[in-house]
């Protein structure tokens, strides 16, 4: 995000560790590839707790031995405490960066982004704009239908923009089935 910047954006190693102790994580094997980049595998002991607490649902399952759905649910109500359990190293840089998803902040993407343009400059906002989130989920089965991304096999694909996951105007909402 600058060219001052040495280390990477997101830190594997601390992302490995919140998720470790996250309800319904068995194992994280996440790795930088690059100071913008991290790829592997998170296992998943009990889908049905994983990331959910109290009436905050985020993920739910449903399976039988041959067919099965599951459906991912993030709004700006429930992002503060998910991004809690998920990376709290990062609650204080997305925060930083005035983020709904962190804040509860009621912003539009436009709005959003002309803040963090009269804060940060430009190139930020530049970067907010155009980055991605690319999320590859492998089912049990033949994924039949993905809602929100694409599937092939025994994957569903989801590729989603940056700045919806940090402003979460809409409720973003994902269903596979197989």
């Amino acid at each position: 995000m600058s060219d001052a910047q040495t280390g990477p954006v997101l830190d594997a190693a601390a992302l490995n560790r919140s998720l470790t102790s996250a309800r319904g994580i068995a194992s994280s094997a996440l790795r930088n590839t690059g100071q913008e980049r991290i790829e592997g595998t998170i296992g998943i002991s009990r889908i049905s707790d994983l990331l959910n607490s109290g009436t905050n649902r985020f993920v739910q399952y449903e399976a039988n031995a041959t067919s099965g759905r599951l459906a991912i649910q993030l709004d700006r109500r429930m992002a503060p405490q998910l991004l809690m359990q998920i990376y709290p190293e990062a609650v204080d840089y997305i925060s930083a960066l005035m983020a709904p998803a962190a804040t509860g902040e009621v912003l539009t993407k436009a709005e959003y982004l002309m803040l963090v343009e009269s804060v940060y400059g430009k190139p930020l906002t530049a970067e907010i704009a155009a980055s991605r989130v690319n999320v590859t989920i492998i089912m049990p089965g033949t994924v039949k239908s993905a809602i929100g991304g694409t599937y092939s096999g025994r994957e569903a694909r989801f590729d989603i923009a940056l700045v919806d996951l940090l402003v979460l105007e809409q409720p973003l909402n994902y269903e596979i089935t197989w």
